[in-house]
């Protein structure tokens, strides 16, 4: 079963003409259920219009923190991010998941030099990794290339420059603005130029632990193609997609017939028949199994689930690994039946 917790908005703020930080209080009895490792993030559950809506949004505040705060970016009308900009406001009670996710960074006895590339809304988790980084050991160093429209566009602006202040010998941070030339910023979108400058220039000579990329899809690729050229090992590269391409053609022809479907959840287990060319995640729903699940767009991982008995296909993946596939996992918003039987089970990931 998926939980949700009932979390009251302690606190709303703008950080962008479309973007808003909204802090929650975490009461007592669930600090333990709500603690988490910085880079993951929480989803959250709203009514609106008479529709069910699951949103996922990556944690910005630190672990050592008693609140969690996310930074919501408007980019839908009259969906939840909306709604967050212009009509929640502080003492209104959200439904909301514990932390998940896999796009982390967990502190270490020795000292870490960390890079980090985000365009947009893709900063949020970084500001988590980043505030670890920086309070977890004075000896660590955190790089970071952080490209947007212009400053006035740019989450977190304020908390970004303040870190700096606080952290002059540890954090470095280089904006890229593609719209408007300031002062102490680079110009252009993130590139393969602003990367090697940043590295090869500004950081020459130094070997980093660790690169996270968190935005774009494009820009994720780009950097990731980069990073794999200058000779960094792709174990090293942790990305998050924040925007999902749409993959087209992945299935040029949806499966046809029927598959009977077995799903194992909370230790009971559920069969039924359903179309080899509806996904999993929607049959499974439509039965009103209460199956975990967040953006449906096969870039969060809250719907992971393995195979114990047939195949079956996803459409799209941005999560899972090569070895994860192969050990039989799935995301099931995104995976179509290819075998008269399957069996799922969601309690073995």
């Amino acid at each position: 079963m998926t939980h949700f917790h009932p979390l009251k908005v302690q606190h709303i703020r703008p950080l962008t003409p479309d973007a808003v930080a909204i802090t929650f209080h975490i009461p007592k009895e669930l600090i333990q259920t709500f603690a988490f490792t910085a880079g993951q993030y929480i989803t959250i559950k709203k009514e609106l219009k008479g529709k069910e809506l699951r949103r996922a949004y990556s944690i910005s505040s630190s672990p050592r923190k008693d609140s969690i705060t996310i930074g919501v970016k408007k980019v839908d009308r009259g969906g939840f991010s909306d709604f967050a900009n212009s009509r929640l406001r502080e003492g209104d009670v959200l439904e909301v998941m514990p932390p998940e996710g896999r796009f982390v960074f967990k502190p270490a006895s020795s000292p870490k030099k960390v890079v980090a590339v985000a365009a947009g809304s893709g900063i949020t988790p970084i500001m988590s990794i980043a505030r670890t980084v920086l309070e977890s050991n004075p000896s660590n160093i955190f790089v970071l290339l952080y490209g947007n429209k212009s400053y006035k566009e740019t989450m977190f602006y304020t908390e970004l420059v303040k870190l700096q202040l606080e952290h002059p010998k540890q954090f470095f941070l280089y904006f890229t603005l593609s719209q408007a030339k300031e002062e102490e910023s680079l110009f252009g979108r993130i590139d393969t130029s602003t990367i090697k400058y940043v590295l090869k220039n500004k950081h020459k000579g130094q070997a980093f632990d660790d690169y996270y990329v968190c935005g774009p899809e494009a820009m994720i690729q780009l950097v990731m193609d980069t990073l794999k050229g200058d000779g960094v090992a792709e174990e090293k590269i942790h990305y998050e997609l924040f925007t999902s391409t749409e993959i087209k053609d992945e299935l040029p022809e949806k499966p046809e017939g029927k598959t009977q479907l077995t799903v194992i959840l909370d230790d009971e287990e559920f069969t039924f028949a359903m179309d080899k060319g509806t996904k999993v995640l929607d049959a499974v729903l439509k039965e009103n199994i209460d199956a975990p699940y967040s953006c449906q767009g096969g870039v969060c991982s809250t719907c992971i689930a393995r195979i114990r008995e047939g195949r079956a296909e996803m459409e799209k993946n941005q999560i899972l690994t090569d070895g994860e596939i192969a050990e039989g996992f799935i995301l099931t918003c995104q995976a179509h039946p290819l075998t008269p039987v399957l069996k799922v089970d969601y309690d073995d990931v």
